[in-house]
């Protein structure tokens, strides 16, 4: 069965960090690039970060620039994305996705794969 699953999150206080896997199984992420998403109660889906199948090349939204690192470590089948200073209005569903594609069309969302998600709350 091929699938990505997500782990790592949880409730920090603001400031704090946490730091999201992605792994796959089924499936070898050494010819994806890997985004990561996010989405909030009651709005859209945003993209945060993507990171090209070779790891040479990463992006980040504006809104996370500075504090969200992304990695990949192919050996281990498993993306990451460091989140530290973190803030109240990082909270979110977030999920990762598999694109045999360059970023720039995995960030608009159109990918092979996504995994189930997992909840990151800020809050004190």
């Amino acid at each position: 069965q091929l699938q990505l699953v997500e782990s790592g999150g949880g409730l920090v206080q603001p400031g704090g960090s946490l730091r999201l896997s992605c792994a796959a199984s089924g499936f070898t992420l050494d010819y994806y690039a890997i985004g990561w998403f996010r989405q909030a109660p009651g709005k859209e889906r945003e993209g945060v970060s993507c990171i090209s199948s070779s790891g040479g090349s990463t992006n980040y939204a504006d809104s996370v620039k500075g504090r969200f690192t992304i990695s990949r470590d192919n050996a281990k089948n498993t993306v990451y994305l460091q989140m530290n200073s973190l803030k109240p209005e990082d909270t979110a569903v977030y999920y990762c996705a598999a694109g045999e594609m360059p970023c720039s069309t995995v960030v608009a969302g159109n990918v092979d794969y996504w995994g189930q998600g997992t909840q990151v709350t800020v809050s004190s």
